[in-house]
Formats: structure tokens, sequence, C-alpha cells
């Protein structure tokens, strides 16, 4: 199989839908679903697993308490035949369901691998956009480096960016400051 690819499984006479994606086995890979169609990606990395860890421990104590703080995998439903799961996730605890989140993200985060950097930097980022995510962040593990974009008039708008020792500043959706290496490290 390669890094991200589609199932060996017949092909459908119609796209995937959320219910096809609930039965997806779970077997340390992510399933993701893209317009109907099925996306695959390995288990993360050692350093990307880090990455998230320090993202929860740094974004945990400013956590509303209206809000809820997830890790993937946990999807955000935007339609029947897209659903995918940020690595790092803010969401509003009214907006929630037992099994996803059928609403916008208060924030949402991607840590790119080499499997996902395009879809992350794409397709995600448009469809978060369109799907009314205030806040997107994607970290790079591998420079290391942090941007976020924060949206305002139907379109994203870099709020911040940070590489290796600087320190990005942002007030919104909480104040934090977020220092690239940092976020490396054990």
């Amino acid at each position: 199989m390669t890094a991200m690819s589609t199932l060996d499984l017949p092909v459908p006479s119609r796209p995937l839908t959320y219910a096809d994606l609930e039965r997806m086995p779970d077997d340390g890979r992510r399933y993701e679903l893209f317009d109907g169609a099925l996306l695959v990606s390995p288990s993360p990395s050692r350093l990307h697993q880090r990455v998230v860890l320090q993202l929860v421990r740094l974004l945990d104590p400013l956590t509303l308490p209206a809000w809820e703080l997830f890790t993937a995998p946990f999807d955000v439903v935007i339609d029947d035949y897209t659903a995918f799961e940020p690595d790092v996730l803010i969401a509003r605890m009214a907006d929630l369901t037992e099994r996803n989140l059928p609403a916008p993200p208060v924030l949402a985060i991607e840590v790119l691998s080499p499997s996902t950097r395009t879809t992350d930097l794409t397709t995600k980022h448009a469809r978060l956009r369109d799907f009314g995510c205030r806040h997107y962040w994607v970290v790079d593990p591998d420079e290391p480096s942090v941007v976020a974009w924060e949206l305002g008039d139907g379109a994203y708008v870099e709020a911040g960016r940070a590489v290796g020792e600087e320190t990005m500043r942002l007030e919104r959706p909480f104040a934090v400051e977020v220092t690239p290496q940092r976020l490396t490290e054990r």
C-alpha cells in the first residue's frame, strides 16, 4: 500500500458516504472521506505524535470551559461525503455529538507528514475554510514551522507564522505563543 491510497476494495457503484466510513476497520490507519473518495493514511510517525502531544499540552490550559480539545481520530463531518480527522481539534461542546463534530471547529490543526502534506495544505485548507472553521494551523515538524490562518470575509488570512526558535503570538481564538522548535522536543 502506498503512503496515502484508496483501499483495495471493490469499486463502489456510488460515492462512499459517512456511514461507509464508520464501518472501516480500526487498524491504526486514518480513514478520511473527500467527496465520496476514501483516503487512507498510515499511522503517524514518532515525531508527528510528539508534536501532537506538545500541542495538547500547550492548548489544553487555554481551552475554554465551553470547548473541548480532541486529537485524531475524531471526525469533522462536513457532509455525507466528506469527513476527516484533524490531528488536533477544539470544538464547542454544544456542537458535538458522541461520535463526531458536524459543525465547524473553533480550531483545527494538522501536523504535516509526507503522506498528508498536499491534502492538509490544499483540500483540508479549502474544506475547512468553506465549512466556516475560524482558525486553521499547519505544523511542519521537519522544518520545524507553524502557520496559522484566520477566516475573514470567506477567505483564510495568515494570522501568524514562525520557524525554528521564532515565536508566533496570536490573540485568537485565545492568547497563545507557539515556538515550533519546542513542539518537536520531549
